[in-house]
């Protein structure tokens, strides 16, 4: 796993410590962004419900829960800035989970995508280039150990 220079976790921390606090709201935010950009990945979600809309995923407590839990996923990474590869199994799980319910690792730029909008959104004129970079390098390291996983379950299934 690639490492984040000082300055990045630096950057990460700060904005995240008022993000994290009330991370479901944000969530809400990047999930919303990311159907708007890929709405195909809502028919990923099935919660007792139809997602044919992102209200309809919104007013889903089973799809509130998974934001909770994506939101959670950040919060763990940003808690690990330091050593990021003790994440890596846990990182690569939840690879070979999303390929196995049919997400494509191509959807993973999208997220990418979402989340920035999100950081964006949420932290107006505190959003800055370096910062929007910090995020990528973190969200960079995260989707190339899940995309790890993911295209081990594929081979796994191949076989």
């Amino acid at each position: 796993m690639d490492m984040l220079s000082e300055k990045d976790k630096e950057l990460i921390r700060g904005s995240w410590e008022s993000l994290g606090k009330n991370k479901v709201p944000h969530g809400v935010i990047m999930f919303s962004r990311l159907f708007e950009l890929d709405p195909a990945l809502l028919k990923l979600f099935r919660y007792g419900i139809n997602c044919s809309s992102t209200q309809d995923c919104l007013s889903s407590p089973g799809f509130v829960e998974h934001v909770t839990k994506v939101m959670l996923v950040i919060d763990a990474a940003i808690t690990h800035l330091d050593d990021l590869h003790s994440l890596e199994d846990f990182l690569l799980n939840l690879g070979r989970k999303h390929q196995a319910v049919g997400v494509t690792t191509q959807s993973f730029a999208v997220v990418g995508e979402a989340l920035l909008y999100m950081l964006q959104c949420s932290l107006g004129q505190a959003y800055t280039a370096p910062l929007r970079q910090a995020w990528l390098n973190m969200y960079s390291i995260v989707v190339a150990a899940m995309s790890r996983g993911w295209a081990k379950n594929g081979e796994d299934k191949a076989d």
